[in-house]
């Protein structure tokens, strides 16, 4: 059974997204050449698609999917989104990126400091879409997807982008062996020396279970119409759920 935190990051002990932050999207563009924007243009296509009214985008770092929805969908009258992070560093950051679009009288976006493994400030049933990117592989998932089974209103929607493994077991081998090799390099770098950075991120993609898996353990949390689409040749998929509807 692989283990519920699959990087076994702990924020209380160490800060280092805060430590990274101005340095986090130069991070994902070498991790990933790039292709992550791409995987997070298909969550703002699937989340635009939604017919939602209070979104909260949870582990949102610094800020691309709220970035990418805003730039999609220019009709967000009378919806609300909360972006949410426990690193008040990165979501600053998330801040000054969208103010430009974000900066509007029609809709209603607001930035909340929280940790989406806990939120008991956050109402239950009071969210139509609760989406996360990237952020199921450093928390503890089994407490993040049941915040997200509560807090969501029967019906509402989750969307989660995450590692997944590649479909050919030899290709994902050489996949990981780029990783192992490549990434503590580029984040030594990138970091100016803060090996934390990338040890939690390499640890996260080795130790996270696949696309089948994560769905089961989807369903097995309590989510139903739980699918997934595997995004470059599966080394990360987006999973889609909902929060059943009592006596549907």
């Amino acid at each position: 059974m692989p283990s519920p935190n699959a990087a076994s990051f702990d924020a209380s002990v160490d800060d280092v997204f805060g430590r990274i932050s101005g340095r986090y999207d130069v991070l994902c563009d070498l991790f990933s050449f790039g292709i992550h924007r791409l995987w997070k243009r298909r969550v703002a296509a699937l989340i635009v698609q939604e017919p939602w009214s209070r979104m909260l985008d949870a582990a949102a770092g610094t800020g691309d999917v709220l970035l990418r929805v805003l730039q999609r969908d220019p009709s967000l009258a009378g919806r609300e989104i909360v972006v949410s992070d426990i690193s008040p560093a990165m979501l600053r950051i998330a801040q000054r990126r969208t103010v430009p679009l974000a900066a509007r009288p029609d809709f209603q976006v607001d930035f909340q400091i929280l940790d989406a493994q806990a939120m008991p400030g956050i109402r239950d049933a009071s969210f139509d879409l609760f989406s996360i990117s990237l952020g199921l592989k450093i928390c503890d998932r089994a407490r993040v997807l049941r915040e997200a089974l509560r807090v969501l209103r029967p019906g509402g929607r989750l969307i989660a982008l995450e590692a997944s493994a590649i479909v050919l077991p030899w290709l994902h081998r050489l996949y990981l062996t780029y990783m192992d090799l490549c990434m503590p390099t580029i984040g030594w770098i990138a970091t100016g020396g803060d090996a934390s950075a990338y040890r939690y991120l390499l640890k996260g993609v080795h130790d996270f279970p696949d696309a089948d898996q994560l769905a089961r353990e989807m369903q097995a949390m309590g989510f139903v119409d739980v699918s997934f689409e595997r995004l470059s040749l599966g080394i990360v998929a987006i999973h889609a759920a909902r929060k059943p509807v009592a006596g549907a």
